[in-house]
């Protein structure tokens, strides 16, 4: 009996220990991740979506801690000895002791800076900073984490000085502006409503000087939306009224009148020319497609190939209508499209409609290099010419394409020849002249007097022969 109470109090002496020396680890281990385990520097990052601080700069800081997460986050602006704050926020990081649990691993502020907004702000160095807590233990809190980004603050837009040659223009035809710009510029030229017109170094011109041909929209009575514009890399914009003399020009009316045959004729060609085009319907509810979303689809192309015109003059004399050719339809008349005796639809036609013979040569209407020449939705097959800055000519309804992309072609060379693809009711031309790639006026481009009280006169280093 006595040995068995000896070997119970040494087994219960042996508990004890065990209990103590596991409380000692305890504590020791406790100790330790509550001097060593404070967070560690957070990965940050500062982003900003123009490089500086402007009319309305976006800017972003992101954080990530994967291991007790972020305590805090603040993104501030400073300057000399004034700060403001952009955002703030506070977490609760993982404690010191765990392992799992709920934390927040990554964190983002943004906000919209709107620079003359902010009190004290001026132009000049400025620095965005984000900065972000650590975790903290029981016995240390360590500093928080930062990083910078030196910017440029800039709150005025770069100055713009018109030329002197007066800008005299109508209704649906073209303008030309030479103008010089301030030194911050990135980017300047002529807006027409939802229309933007880029501006040109000045040939032999100074590094501020610019010139833009722009269309004046054939829809609006007025220049009320003519603007010439320059904005800088961080979003300063001024804008300013630039017209010398405004001419209208209202609008001609026409009818087409559709049948069955012409639409089945149409409708199942363009369909199967044309990838994508729901040839879902009657011939009329497929007709009205392509004459309404197709055309407004071609339109956008144009612009967007416009957006590819060269930075150089190609051609050096007047621009020339086709040969021998007849006049069939005006530019800028509204076509009541009429079906069964009712109006169906109602679209604007934007360029000349020339005849002569069937099959006739298209010559080009000026020097230039093709940028197109394929099968092109409402015009069927098409040849578009560039002639740099912007200036484009376009060759519609051709039964015949004789050159080929990236072809230079010099004034009056065969293109093709006249036909009746695409949404044409017989063998004609249909001809545009693209500024931009919205059409103009073709008679302006004709006529070499208005080249150079208009073009020449306003830049005179280009290399026009006249």
């Amino acid at each position: 009996m006595r040995y068995r109470s000896d070997l119970e109090r040494a087994k219960g002496r042996s508990r004890r220990s065990r209990f103590v020396f596991l409380v000692i680890l305890f504590t020791g281990v406790l100790v330790a991740l509550a001097f060593w385990r404070v967070g560690p520097a957070p990965e940050l990052g500062i982003e900003l979506d123009v490089p500086g601080i402007g009319p309305a700069t976006t800017v972003a800081g992101a954080a990530r801690e994967p291991q007790r997460g972020l305590s805090s986050l603040r993104l501030e602006l400073v300057q000399g000895n004034r700060s403001w704050v952009l955002g703030e926020e506070e977490h609760d990081p993982r404690p010191f002791w765990a392992f799992w649990g709920e934390m927040t691993e990554q964190s983002r502020l943004e906000t919209v800076v709107r620079g003359a907004e902010l009190e004290g702000l001026e132009e000049g160095e400025v620095i965005v900073r984000l900065i972000a807590g650590r975790a903290p233990t029981w016995f240390r809190r360590p500093a928080p984490h930062a990083v910078e980004e030196r910017v440029e603050a800039r709150l005025r837009p770069p100055s713009l000085d018109l030329g002197p040659t007066p800008v005299r223009v109508r209704q649906g035809g073209s303008g030309v502006v030479s103008y010089r710009v301030g030194e911050t510029a990135v980017e300047s030229g002529v807006r027409a409503g939802d229309a933007f017109f880029p501006g040109y170094p000045v040939p032999g011109g100074g590094p501020r000087d610019r010139f833009a041909i722009f269309a004046v929209p054939y829809d609006d009575p007025s220049d009320a939306t003519l603007r010439l514009s320059v904005r800088d890399a961080l979003g300063n914009e001024l804008e300013s009224r630039f017209i010398t003399s405004f001419t209208p020009k209202p609008l001609k009316s026409s009818q087409i009148r559709l049948n069955d045959s012409f639409l089945d004729k149409v409708v199942g060609e363009i369909t199967s020319r044309t990838p994508g085009l729901s040839a879902a319907g009657g011939p009329l509810d497929v007709y009205l497609r392509i004459n309404g979303e197709l055309r407004r689809a071609n339109a956008a192309d144009l612009v967007e190939l416009a957006g590819r015109s060269t930075s150089e003059m190609l051609w050096s004399e007047p621009f020339q209508q086709q040969p021998n050719s007849q006049l069939m339809d005006d530019f800028a008349a509204r076509r009541s499209y009429m079906y069964d005796g009712k109006q169906v639809d109602t679209q604007d036609h934007l360029g000349f409609d020339l005849a002569s013979v069937r099959r006739a040569p298209v010559a080009a209407s000026n020097r230039g290099r093709v940028v197109l020449a394929g099968y092109f939705g409402i015009y069927g097959n098409t040849v578009v010419l560039d002639h740099g800055y912007g200036l484009q000519t376009l060759y519609a309804h051709l039964s015949a394409i004789e050159v080929q992309e990236g072809a230079m072609v010099e004034r009056g060379q065969s293109l093709g020849r006249s036909g009746e693809t695409g949404l044409a009711g017989g063998d004609h031309l249909h001809f545009s002249i693209l500024v931009g790639g919205r059409p103009v006026d073709p008679l302006e481009w004709f006529d070499g007097n208005w080249i150079e009280t208009r073009l020449v006169e306003a830049v005179p280093s280009l290399p026009y022969d006249g």
